[in-house]
């Protein structure tokens, strides 16, 4: 995949994840709560998590203009849901009033850091140049 390519797929993730992130994990806590709010009943969590995530997803968005200004965000995004996904997964499993999140938020965020994995560059255009190898004529 050309760098430019991977930069406007990257740049579309942003965009989808930071506002799934925004408005998407309310809806789906409410939808369909027993792939997305954790625990019986009423819960303080979901409303916690929900802004933590909503936060997040605004400075995806804020990531989406120029990525590679953005590194860290998006890496601390990659790295943080693939994460959250393998405790919420482990606990899933030990847990069995929580199995449905085993097809619902924990393979989302394990989806989402993968995604952002594979599309974010591992260098800058001007790292690339600074390194690139000029050729003799």
């Amino acid at each position: 995949m050309s760098d430019a390519n991977r930069l406007l797929f990257l740049r579309i993730a942003l965009i989808i994840i930071g506002l799934t992130f925004i408005f998407g994990i309310y809806t789906l806590g409410v939808i369909w709560p027993s792939g997305w709010a954790w625990g019986q009943g009423h819960s303080h969590y979901l409303m916690m998590i929900i802004g933590v995530y909503a936060t997040l997803g605004v400075f995806l968005l804020i990531a989406s203009k120029n990525p590679y200004a953005h590194k860290s965000i998006i890496w601390f995004t990659a790295w943080s849901s693939m994460v959250h996904g393998a405790i919420m997964g482990v606990q899933a499993l030990s847990d069995p009033a929580e199995r449905g999140h085993l097809v619902g938020d924990v393979p989302a965020l394990i989806l989402v850091a993968i995604i952002l994995a594979v599309l974010m560059p591992r260098t800058t255009p001007t790292e690339r140049a600074a390194t690139a190898v000029p050729t003799r004529i």
